[in-house]
């Protein structure tokens, strides 16, 4: 099996990604010094302890059931506090458990572009998450793949698998170092989301102004599951892009995706969210709201394929220009392959309205003070399906991330 996931990876090398600009994979380096693993995730040092906190991960590992950090190629932290759930690095997964083989590569194609392929020819490890049937994990499990070493490339495969009627809510955060000026992260995750169970996975993007970023990401949904994605980037990035695929296999298996977005400087991001709606029953939502200001440039994606009886599916995407030199594309897609569904969508693009900014200087506010209270409105999607702790939890992201920018 191994020896044919690397004869189709190699037969990909150099083939490019069918959105986005192209990167040159070459320009960065595998090769990095290797960390020491720590005791504890609060030994993590200071200088990079805020760099943590910024994307939602507690050093204390305060309200959490679990926790895992890789530094650049080095797992330095895995820790479980709750039975029925494992974490690990990937590597160390498939290495102790044979029946992972049976899901590796399995929701992404390992031959889907280069990316992928450098993922399967070069690994530098990435988690392995896995709920046990009928486990409730009602505190978030928090992840982070943290880049700290300059002009590298990081290369992770990511599994996540919740059993059947299982419940599973993880904060991740990938985030790099101040000191970093260049990097390539590279990120495959393959979430099962088996019969009756739900994962609520929240990310949060904390990246910098030369860093490029390509994740490939696929869920399967079962009967009865539920997936909902939370994606927060309020940071600035050179170039990112995503379009996470999420297949609603089984009856009544539902979806909800939300993200927000804050493009600064001259980022480039093309990014969005397919759903196939296979199963009877299937529901999938997909929002996002994005602000461009500076030179950015943000493509906005969201396709919804509806090929099964009763299935629902809606598309709502808004966006805010604040520059001239900055742009938004929303390209919103509805494929219907049969009668008896329900598809739709809605899309706006526009600039702050004046008469808002005067009604809110009317009571006191300056300019400034009104365009921020407009921003933090537009952005603030309501998080559902989310415990109160943890829809507290991504509110405090979603504010600390937009402190940066505002």
């Amino acid at each position: 099996m191994q020896e044919e996931i690397s004869t189709r990876a190699y037969s990909a090398k150099d083939k490019k990604a069918l959105l986005g600009e192209d990167v040159e994979i070459e320009h960065y380096t595998a090769e990095t010094e290797e960390h020491d693993a720590l005791t504890t995730l609060s030994e993590i040092s200071e200088e990079y302890g805020q760099d943590l906190r910024n994307v939602g991960i507690e050093p204390s590992e305060k309200d959490r059931s679990g926790s895992f950090l890789q530094r650049d190629h080095s797992v330095v932290f895995s820790a479980v506090r709750y039975p029925g759930l494992e974490i690990m690095s990937t590597t160390d997964a498939v290495k102790k458990y044979d029946w992972l083989k049976e899901y590796l590569w399995k929701a992404i194609p390992v031959d889907t572009d280069k990316y992928t392929a450098e993922v399967a020819l070069c690994q530098t490890h990435g988690y392995f998450i896995k709920v046990e049937a009928g486990s409730k994990v009602a505190m978030p499990v928090q992840s982070c793949l943290f880049i700290t070493s300059d002009k590298i490339r990081q290369n992770v495969h990511n599994i996540v698998i919740a059993e059947e009627n299982s419940e599973l809510h993880i904060i991740t955060g990938c985030s790099v170092s101040h000191s970093v000026s260049s990097a390539l992260h590279l990120g495959v995750s393959e979430f099962y989301v088996k019969k009756g169970a739900k994962i609520t996975f929240t990310m949060v993007h904390n990246w910098g102004d030369g860093i490029e970023i390509r994740p490939r990401t696929a869920v399967v949904i079962e009967d009865d599951g539920v997936f909902v994605s939370n994606y927060i980037l309020a940071t600035p990035v050179k170039s990112l892009q995503m379009f996470p695929i999420i297949y609603c296999k089984g009856r009544n298996a539902r979806t909800s995706s939300q993200s927000i977005l804050y493009a600064t400087g001259n980022a480039n991001i093309d990014i969005g969210s397919r759903v196939v709606l296979q199963g009877s029953g299937s529901k999938a939502e997909i929002i996002s709201r994005v602000i461009v200001t500076d030179n950015a440039k943000v493509i906005a994606r969201g396709d919804i394929y509806g090929e099964a009886r009763d299935a629902k599916g809606h598309i709502e995407c808004r966006g805010l220009v604040l520059s001239n030199t900055s742009e938004i594309d929303s390209i919103p897609v509805l494929k219907a392959t049969r009668r008896d569904l329900d598809l739709s969508h809605e899309a706006a693009v526009g600039k702050i309205a004046e008469e808002e900014i005067h009604y809110l200087m009317a009571r006191g506010l300056s300019e400034d003070e009104a365009t921020s209270v407009i921003i933090r409105g537009f952005l603030n999607v309501d998080i559902t399906g989310l415990p109160d702790a943890l829809a507290k939890e991504t509110k405090k992201m979603f504010d600390m991330s937009l402190e940066k920018v505002m």
